[in-house]
């Protein structure tokens, strides 16, 4: 039996319908940007494998770095152990992190980084002798697949086999560029005056990631901000999607005036090499655990939190980031995003398209086809099989098409997502209305 069809016989692959799904394409080795088949085929990692790669694929200062560490120390319980990789990781990204960030909580990926910081935030109340039990998140959310996580996300096909199961949620719409402005702090402003329970509002800073890439006011998103620290609800930022760079700065957080109590990290963390996550919190959080009463500490914990691989090759991967050639590539992709963006908006093209948003490193075009904008769009099907027979490897969001490219994408890299994007607007403008 060949590996396709062993694949077939056993493998259950994650938000796939396997029924009707494609026969998933298998992947031989990875280098840079690229994908390598076993026939020969060169894909081009235009998502960054899930928004994980940072600096591609097999870099050799991140295989060096997990080397090194494997010979010395390669996992051990953290619960009443620690080591040097961690610690040293977490004094880093509390330097990195806006002011005001004391602790570091290790986990293992995005959801359970978010579930740490709403337990967190419960809890916090819970310590205070006064609980709140109500959070406030907004509508097109997705904060991951865990149960916490899902009561913070938008009630959709995803999660509504378990809505019984869910915490209690208000939604208010996000503040998108697109929207009225003041509507989502006139809905934030009337939740906030029917109850005093609220304990904390949950927010992808920016963009929301798997909702379409949606990208918000910064402005609104600071004021709902400030009214929520106002009736001292706990901020949680959840930059699993945003942090390390996508949205052009470090962390989408700094450029927002105001800025969380609790911030959630992943994906890049390692810069894409294996799992890994942290939940960061303000002081005065931390010190309402910190306490005599053995039954106010955080009970939360996985198998391999703070792995010493991972942290090995955390700050390999941090280190790459931060060095020049890193930073300008980001800035390049930027303005290559945004000069592609007005482009394709001043060409005879536009009317295919609802929307063409560019936030940093992270380019979305949203076509306009039949049907409502959505993970769920027709479109998504079509687009997927066209840009990979084109060697891309852009996953679409329902009629949303992507790229978050690894930072050491070059510019022809680029150029060839970029035309094939215009290549499938113009191949089917009779069904985009174009």
């Amino acid at each position: 039996m060949d590996l396709k069809e062993l694949d077939a016989q056993f493998i259950w692959h994650p938000f796939t319908q396997q029924k009707s799904a494609p026969t998933p394409l298998l992947i031989e080795r990875a280098k840079g940007a690229y994908l390598y088949t076993k026939d020969g085929r060169q894909v081009f990692d235009a998502i960054s494998s899930w928004w994980v790669n940072l600096h591609g694929h097999c870099h050799p200062k991140l295989i060096e770095a997990v080397h090194k560490q494997f010979q010395v120390l390669e996992q051990v319980i953290f619960a009443g152990m620690s080591h040097e990789p961690a610690i040293r990781l977490g004094e880093r990204l509390i330097k990195l992190l806006p002011s005001g960030f004391s602790r570091i909580f290790f986990s293992d990926n995005g959801s359970t980084s978010v579930e740490v910081a709403l337990k967190t935030a419960l809890q916090y109340w819970f310590n205070l002798g006064h609980p709140r039990k109500k959070i406030i998140a907004f509508r097109n959310a997705y904060h991951g697949d865990t149960f916490g996580a899902m009561s913070v996300s938008e009630p959709s096909p995803f999660n509504q086999a378990f809505a019984d199961h869910m915490f209690d949620v208000s939604y208010i719409d996000p503040p998108l560029r697109t929207q009225e402005r003041g509507r989502s702090l006139y809905q934030l402003e009337c939740l906030l005056k029917q109850s005093e329970d609220y304990a904390c509002m949950i927010y992808e800073p920016l963009v929301q990631g798997a909702g379409g890439m949606l990208m918000q006011d910064k402005d609104e998103l600071d004021q709902c901000l400030q009214l929520a620290k106002k009736h001292q609800l706990i901020c949680i930022a959840d930059e699993v999607m945003t942090g390390f760079g996508r949205t052009g700065r470090l962390f989408a957080s700094e450029q927002i005036s105001t800025p969380p109590d609790i911030i959630c990290l992943s994906k890049g963390l390692t810069g894409g090499t294996m799992p890994l996550s942290v939940t960061a919190c303000q002081d005065w959080i931390y010190e309402a655990f910190h306490q005599d009463d053995a039954y106010k500490a955080l009970y939360h914990g996985h198998s391999f939190t703070a792995n010493a691989l991972a942290c090995a090759v955390s700050h390999a991967s941090l280190d790459l980031l931060m060095g020049d050639e890193c930073q300008h590539s980001i800035q390049r992709i930027t303005r290559l995003h945004t000069e592609f963006a007005r482009k394709l908006l001043s060409s005879n093209l536009s009317p295919c398209f609802k929307d063409v948003r560019v936030q940093g490193t992270i380019l979305a075009c949203e076509f306009n086809n039949k049907g409502e904008s959505g993970y769920f769009n027709d479109l998504r099907h079509q687009m997927a099989s066209f840009f990979l027979s084109n060697n891309l490897l852009l996953r679409p969001l329902g009629n949303v098409i992507y790229s978050i490219p690894p930072y050491c994408s070059e510019t022809e890299d680029l150029m060839q997502v970029y035309s094939s994007i215009e290549a499938f607007a113009d191949a089917n403008k009779e069904a985009l209305k174009c």
